[in-house]
């Protein structure tokens, strides 16, 4: 009776083994080396952007032209979307209450909701998907007509003229639409809860005044100021390396409303673990 053959062993198999571990390795040091990278451009943009601040002479003319386009034109939609998120938040708080609660727990719970987290965050959010796009697109169709090579030749510095007026823009208009979405939030909560359900004025303004400190506000501007120098620095920059032609605009556009949406959530987690702990009395 024969023994029973038996496969012979791949003598290839450990060399192709070794190639994937190699390709594999090789792919995360591909990976690693690009966010690092990545990390140490926006580093240098934000440097470039600090030390263009000393030339007044340069950003200032443009400071008022990029203030209104980053505030005033949009007031209507951020005031839209905070008028909806306040009466949202009033009525499906008076719905969720269990009997005996005190209906001035609906003003209470609304302003807590908006003045710490809705109104920044979502303002915030909406102003990341308006005015960074544009920011992005206009900035990134320079670019790619040579127009911000033009404004070397002529001894303009391209970050002062381009990308500070926009940083100092949003960081005063951001904080202020804030304020104004905060304003127009708690309002709409008091006349949806007035007409849809059996809350009093009485009882929503004593739950406005319930345990308000001056803090509240103070951390609402503090990250309504990240949010809107995050959303500046981030679309300024990714439209001041865009690549070539309509494609590359189009994809840097995207990406900034990406990574400034992200950035936004991430720095709101940050102050909520810090700030909170830290500053609250």
């Amino acid at each position: 009776m024969s023994a029973p053959a038996y496969p012979e062993p791949r003598r290839g198999a450990p060399a192709a083994l070794a190639r994937a571990a190699t390709r594999f390795f090789r792919s995360i040091a591909r990976w690693t080396l690009g966010i690092f990278g990545e990390l140490g451009r926006r580093v240098l943009f934000t440097r470039e952007s600090l030390r263009a601040l000393g030339e007044p002479r340069t950003y200032l003319p443009l400071l008022a032209q990029q203030m209104r386009n980053i505030g005033v034109d949009s007031l209507p939609l951020a005031g839209i979307v905070a008028a909806f998120i306040g009466a949202v938040t009033a009525y499906q708080t008076t719905y969720q209450l269990f009997p005996g609660v005190q209906y001035s727990v609906v003003g209470w719970i609304t302003r807590q909701s908006i003045v710490l987290e809705l109104g920044p965050l979502l303002t915030a959010l909406v102003l990341a998907g308006r005015v960074g796009a544009r920011m992005t697109a206009e900035i990134g169709t320079m670019r790619v007509t040579e127009q911000i090579d033009a404004l070397e030749t002529l001894a303009y510095d391209p970050v002062a003229y381009l990308v500070v007026p926009r940083v100092l823009a949003g960081m005063t208009m951001v904080p202020l639409l804030t304020i104004l979405a905060i304003a127009i939030g708690i309002t709409a909560g008091l006349f949806t809860v007035l007409v849809a359900t059996e809350v009093r004025l009485n009882d929503y303004t004593t739950g406005l005044h319930l345990t308000f400190t001056t803090f509240q506000v103070y951390y609402a501007l503090i990250k309504a100021t990240l949010f809107g120098t995050s959303i500046a620095l981030i679309c300024s920059y990714e439209g001041y390396v865009a690549e070539t032609g309509a494609e590359g605009v189009g994809r840097s556009t995207a990406r900034a409303v990406v990574i400034s949406s992200v950035v936004i959530l991430l720095l709101d987690a940050l102050t909520a673990l810090y700030l909170a702990r830290k500053l609250a009395p």
